[in-house]
């Protein structure tokens, strides 16, 4: 796997979450899957498993490339501009 360029880019330290859950799903009436948070600016959205995919979503209207899981217990970061889990 090739180094991704947008990670030496991020905050330090890494962003508070604004929130502990996808507020876009509450204000919809709808359940997360699994938590995404953006580690830019600390936006938690749901995942592409959840219906309305609210972390992706903020990426494309922001462009902010990183996320990494917001559940207890994962480590992984993903960038959604080169694909991949970093």
């Amino acid at each position: 796997m090739s180094e991704c360029l947008h990670v030496p880019a991020l905050p330090r330290p890494e962003p508070e979450p604004r929130s502990d859950t996808c507020p876009e799903c509450l204000a919809v009436g709808s359940h997360p899957v699994q938590l995404r948070k953006c580690l830019v600016c600390g936006h938690v959205g749901c995942c592409d498993s959840s219906p309305y995919q609210h972390a992706t979503r903020h990426f494309e209207e922001t462009g902010h490339p990183v996320m990494r899981s917001f559940e207890e217990g994962e480590e992984w970061h993903w960038c959604y501009v080169d694909q991949f889990i970093v």
